[in-house]
């Protein structure tokens, strides 16, 4: 790889940190969100400092050619911020289906209580 290349990808990290903290910092974004990028930036960073990491990581796991460890890594990181968030969107939807319940029997009772106030007053007035 040229030092151009390394140069791009240590920026590329950094910048994913800085937009990940930046987001953090103006709460735009939540600790349990960020917690897959920070790794992934983390992780990118480290390899772009250090090159030789990737090579000794890819012959630790089997993996012949270095780029494919990083596009599984990548994969994986994405699936499981794609696990993440459809556990959190099944736990959204059971609240928002709860309080819709809730928010039909308050309805309902707010109705009936309307009917026999009125009812009371219609008795009152004859």
């Amino acid at each position: 790889m040229t030092a151009t290349s390394y140069i791009l990808g240590i920026a590329a990290a950094l910048l994913t940190l800085a937009v990940v903290i930046e987001m953090l910092r103006r709460r735009r974004l939540r600790e349990r969100h960020a917690t897959w990028w920070l790794i992934a930036g983390t992780l990118a960073l480290i390899v772009g400092v250090f090159p030789k990491t990737l090579e000794w990581a890819a012959d630790v796991a089997g993996v012949a050619i270095p780029i494919n460890l990083v596009f599984f890594v990548s994969v994986v990181i994405l699936f499981l911020v794609c696990i993440q968030h459809s556990s959190e969107l099944t736990k959204l939807d059971d609240q928002t289906r709860t309080l819709a319940e809730q928010t039909a029997l308050l309805e309902l009772r707010i109705r009936e209580l309307e009917q026999n106030t009125q009812s009371s007053i219609e008795a009152d007035d004859q």
